[in-house]
């Protein structure tokens, strides 16, 4: 057997070389080093001192706890030892349902590793098993434990390292370090576009072109101010419906996600439906916008692309499509009108994973607390905005197995770049959350959850009711989102008046939407039984197969108007064309130099 030896001029030297290197410029971009990562440390300080104060008083319980799980240890000790010797012994440990770091054959068929993995698992059971018994600390601070714990326990896999992972090992046998020194130029590259927190690439960043690959649906931008673009896309039906459709994408994200390729386009499924379809494109704010306000995004946003689409059209009313904190600013809008006494320019509205009460919210809230919003907003105060790729790490965080490490792993480990996937691109695609918007979104919706209290919200010299707000709704949620949570979206809807239809779609926050029937993918519950609870609701609900869309298209039928309208061109007179889909802002990477 040919022996493997290296030397520092060989790739693999060469990456022990560069490692002192890694780690001192990882220390010279201070990440973590900033008020929020302190107010995070400050918490958590906090949380485990209640933890262990829980555990002083329960002493017998801890002592149990400890006996269980070295009782198990000395059982994968134990079988581990008997597998050395008979490789056809089972192991005592398996992995959890979805686990896929463990998949290669080494992890199982080699005792070493096998051992290690099984002892890993063990530990991380026991550890979380034990926080969920122990009694006396707050159902708030268990849950920012659960995730401190999740974090640091998945942080310590021992896929996560070199010498333990027996796949990155094997490779870097075969190549000779190369695969280091890849995954070291691919680090070095991550870094230097990273913001507080190393955000590690999911996708080629070349694999695609906006207007090329993505967001390809034929439109012009018809209307542009400070905080978004309006783009009309062309219709594909001789006639169309009567009434205009607006989609109001999330703020915090780029519009694209509803129309990415072709086949799994929302914007062109909708068109081909006959609908004259508008979208609005938001503006990634730089430190200039640092004013932009939520009152803005309403006002001369979603009010105001109501007011371009009725000139274009001459229709006075709207159906309208918000997604996630895009369909909290719809609720919002409605909620104006009715404040000023108008009447709604709103004749239906879909609610795609939106949140209206925020008792519930989700994985993010373990960040929902006043040291940590407070640090927020001295950062966000300083440079004017909420810096997207933060944003986008915190989110990755929330699924840091899926969308975290495990990219860790194959980019800087294995030197591999990932697949081009179109959802994941967008995922990266970051945008920025002005720093006056990102302080309402985190104090007044997540912190204090004002918008389901009546008059908590002013929009201008106008208070807000949600429950004055009766236009006939449609509430799309999804049953893995961990960002809005389906029983949350939900229980949100009970504050708005008028009829609503509840849609109970398969998957998650994102593919979940993204649902084109074309792919008979995923399907969706419903139910017209009133609820006191949404699992009551579940109970009551049919699994229909399908997407979603085309239970939508049904249900706006009613609304729509008649489909005699000779299609319509792209603009007018007062709104002409300024330059072809996908348009200016939705071009804008970070960072944003303003």
């Amino acid at each position: 057997m040919q022996q493997n030896t290296f030397n520092g001029n060989e790739p693999i030297g060469q990456f022990f070389n560069w490692n002192e290197t890694m780690w001192t410029e990882m220390q010279k971009a201070k990440l973590g080093d900033n008020p929020i990562s302190q107010a995070l440390s400050q918490v958590n300080s906090d949380d485990l001192q209640i933890f262990y104060q829980a555990l002083s008083t329960n002493p017998m319980r801890l002592l149990e706890m400890q006996m269980q799980w070295w009782q198990g240890q000395l059982a994968i000790g134990q079988n581990s030892m008997i597998k050395s010797m008979d490789k056809s012994t089972e192991s005592l440990v398996q992995d959890p349902p979805g686990d896929r770091r463990f998949k290669h054959k080494g992890w199982k068929d080699e005792p070493h590793f096998d051992f290690m993995r099984q002892s890993y698992l063990h530990f991380s059971k026991s550890l979380t098993d034990m926080l969920e018994v122990i009694e006396g600390i707050p159902d708030s601070v268990r849950e920012r434990l659960k995730f401190t714990f999740r974090q640091t326990i998945n942080a310590l896999s021992p896929s996560n390292f070199l010498w333990s992972n027996p796949e990155v090992l094997q490779r870097t046998l075969e190549e000779k370090g190369a695969n280091l020194i890849k995954g070291m130029a691919l680090f070095q590259e991550d870094l230097a576009a990273s913001a507080d927190n190393l955000k590690i690439r999911m996708t080629r960043q070349s694999a695609f072109k906006l207007g090329t690959d993505l967001a390809t649906t034929p439109g012009d931008v018809v209307f542009r101010n400070d905080i978004f673009e309006l783009i009309q896309y062309a219709a594909t039906t001789k006639t169309v419906h009567k009434t205009p459709l607006l989609i109001i994408p999330p703020f915090i994200n780029k519009f694209y996600i509803l129309d990415l390729k072709e086949q799994n386009s929302l914007v062109a499924w909708l068109r081909d439906q006959g609908h004259s379809v508008f979208i609005m494109s938001w503006r990634n704010p730089g430190k200039a916008q640092g004013s932009t306000s939520f009152s803005d995004l309403i006002e001369s946003g979603t009010m105001e692309a109501i007011r371009v689409i009725e000139k274009i059209t001459t229709e006075k009313e709207v159906n309208a499509i918000g997604y996630c904190i895009g369909g909290t600013l719809l609720a919002a809008t409605q909620a104006v009108y009715a404040a000023r006494s108008m009447k709604s320019r709103v004749k239906s509205a879909t609610y795609l994973t939106t949140l209206l009460d925020f008792t519930q919210p989700g994985e993010v809230g373990v960040f929902i607390n006043e040291p940590v919003v407070k640090a927020l907003e001295t950062v966000n105060e300083t440079q004017g905005y909420f810096d997207g790729r933060q944003m986008a790490v915190t989110f990755s965080l929330l699924r840091e197995n899926s969308l975290y490490w495990n990219y860790y792993i194959d980019n800087y480990l294995k030197g591999q770049e990932p697949s081009d996937f179109d959802i994941l691109y967008w995922n990266s695609d970051s945008t920025n959350l002005s720093a006056t918007c990102a302080s309402f979104l985190l104090r007044d919706l997540y912190l204090n959850n004002s918008l389901s209290q009546p008059g908590a919200v002013k929009v201008g010299d106008f208070s807000i009711d949600l429950s004055k707000v009766k236009t006939p709704s449609y509430f799309l949620s999804t049953k893995e989102d961990h960002i809005a949570l389906w029983d949350a979206t939900f229980n949100g809807s009970h504050l708005l008046g008028g009829n609503k239809t509840l849609v109970l779609g398969e998957s998650g926050h994102v593919a979940g939407v993204v649902n084109p029937p074309s792919k008979e993918k995923y399907g969706y519950w419903l139910s017209d039984e009133n609820f006191d609870t949404p699992e009551q609701w579940l109970g009551t609900a049919k699994r229909e197969a399908g997407s979603w869309w085309t239970h939508w298209q049904k249900w706006a039928t009613p609304f729509l108007g008649d489909k005699s309208v000779p299609a319509r061109a792209v603009g007018s007179d007062d709104c002409p064309a300024l330059m072809p889909a996908p348009g200016r802002y939705v071009q804008q990477t970070l960072p944003i130099e303003e």
